[in-house]
This record gives C-alpha cells, sequence and structure tokens, in this order.
C-alpha cells in the first residue's frame, strides 16, 4: 500500500515529543513490511519542504496550529491517485478527512485534549479564546468520525473516545513501546536524593507544580533537583524563572534544558525518582523509559499517566492532585529503603512489558485489515 500520514509535527520539529515518536516508529514497521509512507506535517524555522527519515517520505506545508490542516487537504488534492489508505492524526485539531476523502483511513490520537485546551501557549487573550473554542468545540469535531476507525495507546484515551461517542468496536488500543538507549555503563544513584522533572516545560506538563514540590521537599530534607527538556515557549521560560525566583530556588535548581537520548537515560539512571505531574497524556512514555532505568515514578493520577505507572510497583500513583501529594510520596518512598529497593527492581520488570516489535506488528495488522476494504 500507499499511506499518507497526515500530521501537525514531524520527528524533526523543534516542539516534537513522545506522540511524534510514536507514530514514527509505527511507520518504521509499516515500512519494513514493504508499504511506501509519505507523512504531511508542518513546516519550522530552517525545515526542508521535503526529505526522507527512515525511510519515510516527509512532506511540510502549513503553520502547526492550523495552516497545516489547509495545506494537507490541498496536497492530497493534487496527490489523491497514488494513496491507497489516510492517516489523521489527532493533535487537538484534526485534519477532518472525512470531509473529502471516502479512500479508507485510520485516525490515530493519543489522547482527547480536554482542559489542556484552556493551558495553550498562545499569548493574551488568544490564548483564551482558542482554549474556550477548542474546549467547547472538541465534541463536536468527533461527530465527523463516528465511522472511522481509531488507533490509541492506552484505555484512559479508549474511555475518553467513548465518552465523545466513538463506538467501541471502531477503537484499537495499540500500546506503545520504549526506545532505550542505555548508557554502557549502569549509571550509579547520585549520593544526595535526588528528584527529577523530565519533559517539555509547559503548563499542561505540570512543570510548575514540579517546582513546587521540589520547594516543599527542599524545607523537609537535603534534596537534589534536577528539571530535563526544553521550554515550550520563550514566554514561558521568563514566566517559570520569576516563579522559580520568587520560591528563593534559583541556586537549588539544575536546569538541564535538551539533552540528548543518552545524556537523558544516564540522568533518569542517576536520579532516585522522577516526577510526573502532567495534567493529562496519551500514554505517558518518560514513565516508562524511566521503569527502565530501574528509577521509580510518582505521578499524578491523571489519563494515561495510570496507564504507565504500575501504582505500588513501578511507582506511585498519588490520590490527590497536587505538590503536597507528590512531596509527601517521595519523602515517604525515599526514607524507606526496603520498598524503594523493591520498587526498582519491579520498575525495571515494569518496563520489559513494552516492546515496539509488538506494537508495531499489532499496528501493521490494523492498517493492512483496512487496507482491503
Amino acid at each position: 500500500m500507499n499511506i499518507l500520514v497526515f500530521s501537525w509535527r514531524d520527528p524533526k520539529h523543534p516542539l516534537a515529543g513522545g506522540a511524534e515518536q510514536v507514530m514514527h516508529e509505527h511507520m518504521k514497521g509499516w515500512i519494513g513490511a514493504g508499504h511506501e509512507v509519505t507523512f504531511f506535517s508542518s513546516r519550522f524555522r530552517n525545515s526542508k519542504s521535503q526529505e526522507d527519515l527512515d525511510g519515510v517520505r516527509i512532506v511540510r506545508g502549513g503553520y502547526q496550529y492550523l495552516g497545516v490542516q489547509l495545506s494537507a487537504f490541498v496536497y492530497y488534492v493534487w496527490n489523491r491517485e497514488r494513496f491507497d489508505l489516510v492517516v489523521d492524526q489527532f493533535h487537538g485539531i484534526p485534519f477532518f478527512t472525512p470531509l473529502y476523502i471516502r479512500k479508507p483511513k485510520l485516525a490515530v490520537i493519543q489522547e482527547v485534549a480536554r482542559r489542556v485546551w484552556m493551558l495553550n501557549p498562545l499569548p493574551k487573550p488568544l490564548n483564551w479564546i482558542v482554549g474556550l473554542v477548542g474546549f467547547l468545540g472538541e465534541p463536536f469535531v468527533f461527530l465527523f468520525y463516528k465511522r472511522v476507525k481509531f488507533m490509541t495507546g492506552s484505555n484512559s484515551a479508549k474511555l475518553d473516545l467513548i465518552r465523545y461517542g466513538i463506538s467501541e468496536r471502531n477503537i484499537h488500543v495499540v500500546a506503545h513501546g520504549v526506545i532505550l538507549v542505555k548508557p554502557q555503563n549502569k549509571p550509579v544513584r547520585e549520593k544526595v536524593k535526588t528528584v527529577l522533572f523530565l519533559g517539555v516545560h509547559s503548563k499542561d506538563k505540570g512543570v510548575e507544580d514540579a517546582i513546587r514540590t521540589f520547594k516543599l521537599l527542599e524545607e523537609r530534607g537535603n534534596y537534589q533537583f534536577w528539571t530535563v527538556g526544553k521550554f515550550e515557549t520563550s514566554e514561558f521560560e521568563k514566566y517559570l524563572m520569576n516563579r522559580v525566583a520568587e520560591l528563593e530556588m534559583e541556586r537549588k535548581i539544575k536546569f538541564w534544558g535538551w539533552v540528548s537520548q543518552k545524556k537523558k537515560f544516564e540522568l533518569l539512571g542517576r536520579a532516585h525518582v522522577m516526577l510526573n505531574p502532567s495534567v493529562m497524556e496519551g500514554w505517558g512514555l518518560v514513565n516508562v523509559e524511566a521503569s527502565a532505568m530501574s528509577t521509580p515514578v510518582i505521578s499524578y493520577n491523571s489519563p494515561g499517566l495510570v496507564d504507565s505507572v504500575s501504582n505500588g510497583k513501578s511507582g506511585i500513583v498519588v490520590d490527590s492532585n497536587c505538590p503536597q501529594s507528590l512531596a509527601g510520596a517521595v519523602k515517604d518512598l525515599l526514607d524507606s529503603p526496603n520498598k524503594y529497593e523493591q520498587m526498582c527492581k519491579e520498575s525495571l520488570g515494569w518496563s520489559k512489558r513494552f516492546s515496539w516489535e509488538t506494537s508495531r506488528s499489532e499496528s501493521l495488522e490494523l492498517i493492512e485489515n483496512l487496507g482491503k476494504t
């Protein structure tokens, strides 16, 4: 088959994250099985209009939030005879393919955005306008997709889709794998208890709550605090640094920024625990990455996180989504050496349940069955 995938970002986009990595891994599996894949996504500064990545032909056009949808429509109209199957990847705003494509389609979604709409990084008052329109309008978007098959990575996302009127028989859960870039030598834990936050520094990822948790822990004992990841915008970076200054934590938090995959796994192995206070995830890939380094995760009770953290085994899902609960769970765990060591062992076992070989095989079966319809 010749497959066309629509997505708002590709793996080389400056703000690419887990969703882009997941889609790319599935496409590599489809190519390995003999299919051709064209990936249409948005432009970004200094991006090429076309390039190949691991056998995937990437075509770029339009701005990531809205323009890419119109550009994708134009691209399809001019090239529609070439493709046998179209994949419509949701990230807040989908590509509305049921309105103009009659060929077999697959909708891919990591999570239903819901209140994440209100945490978008646009400047005021545009952020409120877009957030409100998105929050109120999202349920109506799914009306166009009633007859479309969906692929998602977690049961949390599946339940949200059902709440929005998508039939359970049209939803296929394909758990994500994990790509490990482990250091040659196993990292040694820091001598000082180290608490790490990993992810894009944005409101919806909960980095503010991670900083507040750091402050609460700093008042209760001797800890070291790290954050790893890039800031979503320069404006949010200024805002967060002001919050850090207000909490008098400037010299107590190390901001690593963006790091390579190898460095990321090294830091995960050196840290004692990882915090994940995200509002919502489709899966929570970083949780399984931490588990692969035998590092327990302390997370909020949020969609996606409850799927990727095995509560009481690979980490702790707190009952109340607030920094006080995170800080209490971290302190209790690190003050209990036997419990901590057992959780480290179980974390590693949990991570071994997820492989890209299995995930690619399941998504390949799904697209090949769709191609026969």
